[in-house]
């Protein structure tokens, strides 16, 4: 995936129990939407919760009255979007038994947890 000047930073070292090919496909689409809806020199940080993991970014955030509908299908904001990137993240965190949050970044933009998710033995 083209990321343009966008840059990633993590601050976990752990390994996910999670289907390998789905849970690309999750990062992957968070990272798309923060560079789609962002700058592209947007950074975008993964990290530990207790429980889970987060990925988020400085971008403009997401207002507090579309935070619920952000992950129907169809529903977007962009000019060209077609509303599937943050459905699909919804149904792997869902299809691994996981629930998804989205609230304000400590960046300044949008911040998505994810919980009930498992780690591998350190």
């Amino acid at each position: 995936m083209d990321t343009a000047g966008a840059s990633l930073t993590t601050e976990i070292d752990r390994q996910v129990l999670a289907d390998q090919n789905l849970l690309q496909q999750l990062f992957e689409n968070l990272i798309r939407n923060a560079i789609d809806h962002g700058s592209p020199d947007v950074t975008v940080e993964i990290g530990e919760l207790d429980g889970g993991f987060y990925i988020e970014d400085d971008g403009p955030g997401i207002a507090d009255k579309e935070q619920d509908a952000i992950f129907e299908l169809g529903y977007s904001t962009a000019e060209n979007g077609i509303g599937l990137g943050l459905s699909i993240v919804k149904q792997v965190t869902h299809a691994h038994g996981w629930d998804i949050h989205v609230t304000d970044s400590s960046l300044g933009g949008a911040r998505f947890e994810i919980t009930g998710a498992e780690f591998a033995h350190k």
